[in-house]
């Protein structure tokens, strides 16, 4: 405890919001160092605001004239109202950049706790200017909290009968969060206040998205009616005891073949074919052009005539191990050599390790000092 001035400063500082008696006697001690002319400043800032600065006469915004600047500016568009809470409320709006409309301040909230009532606040000023024909939309900007939704929802309540159009600041999810960390009220608020990105199918002009979703329909049409269709039947390099089951499974071949004149002589036949009940006439020309066909096929190439018969006749096929046998005056280290590549001083030491018996040599120097060395293999 301080007496005198000191105390007395300290209480006045600790009336001041947010500012506790610690807070208080860091900044009375502070301004007791401080220098007299900041301090000089300081009165003279405190004693002008008092002085010079009030509340707009139209929409209560703090003020050194009678009107704001923002109920000066022309250019502010008449048809819309933002109503807040606080003065305060309007220098973050306006960071935005988004509203172009006009402001109504409040001065406060419905708090029956802190003695706050409407009577307290400017909730008639707002309805003296509804008079205004000009005014289309209020916008009601009040805190997401209880005395915000009381406010809020005490002007909806008075405002609705009047017949204009009344609409509230969303509120939801903030830029940057998780879903999972909200509560139910914003997130339930998020999903009420959502915003439609598109109509879908009510929109009758076409656009890029529809487009390309039409383009896209069009292929998968396109795929699925080639899957539906029949696949031909497999073809082979030769024929096998397997074509008259493919022929049976698959689509019957067409009739036409690929050689013209295999195409006329269908067609001939389809032509020279008699109806029952009628007598026609043998086609000589139809006949020896068969013959001609026949005769061709049948008659080996000049080539296979010129072959002797010896040749033509295939050889017996030789495995590999009567190719490459051996023959039997060649022992098989002659044979291992020819095949290794390896010289005659090796394989002379290589059959003479293997001739000699399997010996242990006695070591010169016993393992063990006064240790008689054994053999175990003598």
């Amino acid at each position: 405890m301080y007496e005198g001035a000191v105390q007395n400063l300290i209480d006045e500082l600790g009336r001041l919001p947010g500012v506790g008696p610690k807070s208080a006697q860091r900044i009375a001690f502070y301004i007791l160092n401080s220098d007299a002319s900041d301090m000089a400043r300081l009165t003279n800032a405190i004693s002008k605001v008092k002085s010079s600065v009030s509340f707009c006469e139209i929409c209560g915004n703090v003020s050194e004239t009678k009107q704001c600047v923002i109920c000066r500016d022309d250019r502010r568009d008449p048809g819309l109202i933002c109503v807040v809470e606080e003065s305060k409320d309007v220098v973050a709006i306006e960071r935005t950049r988004s509203f172009t409309g006009r402001y109504h301040v409040l001065g406060g909230a419905i708090n029956p706790l802190a003695g706050l009532g409407p009577e307290q606040l400017r909730i008639r000023e707002l309805v003296s200017r509804l008079a205004d024909e000009r005014i289309q939309e209020i916008i009601l900007a009040m805190d997401p909290n209880l005395e915000g939704e009381a406010t809020a929802t005490y002007l909806s309540r008075m405002l609705v009968p009047l017949g204009i159009r009344l609409s509230r600041l969303a509120s939801g999810l903030p830029v940057g969060g998780d879903l999972e960390y909200a509560d139910e009220i914003t997130l339930g608020r998020a999903l009420e206040g959502r915003r439609v990105i598109s109509e879908g199918a009510g929109i009758a002009q076409g656009n890029a998205a529809e487009d390309f979703e039409q383009v896209v329909d069009e292929e998968q049409t396109e795929r699925e009616r080639a899957d539906a269709k029949p696949k031909a039947p497999r073809k082979r390099w030769s024929g096998s005891m397997f074509d008259d089951l493919d022929n049976s499974q698959g689509e019957p071949e067409d009739s036409s073949s690929d050689n013209p004149r295999d195409a006329e002589n269908d067609n001939s036949r389809a032509d020279s074919s008699p109806s029952p009940g009628t007598q026609t006439t043998v086609d000589e020309a139809l006949i020896e052009q068969a013959l001609d066909d026949s005769a061709h096929a049948e008659a080996p190439s000049s080539e296979d005539s010129t072959d002797s018969p010896q040749e033509s006749q295939p050889e017996p096929h030789k495995s590999a191990a009567q190719a490459e046998q051996i023959p039997v005056d060649i022992t098989r280290a002659d044979a291992y050599r020819i095949h290794a590549h390896r010289s005659e001083d090796y394989e002379a030491r290589i059959r003479k390790i293997q001739e000699e018996p399997l010996r242990t040599p006695t070591p010169e120097v016993p393992p063990l000092p006064g240790a008689k060395y054994v053999n175990p293999w003598s």
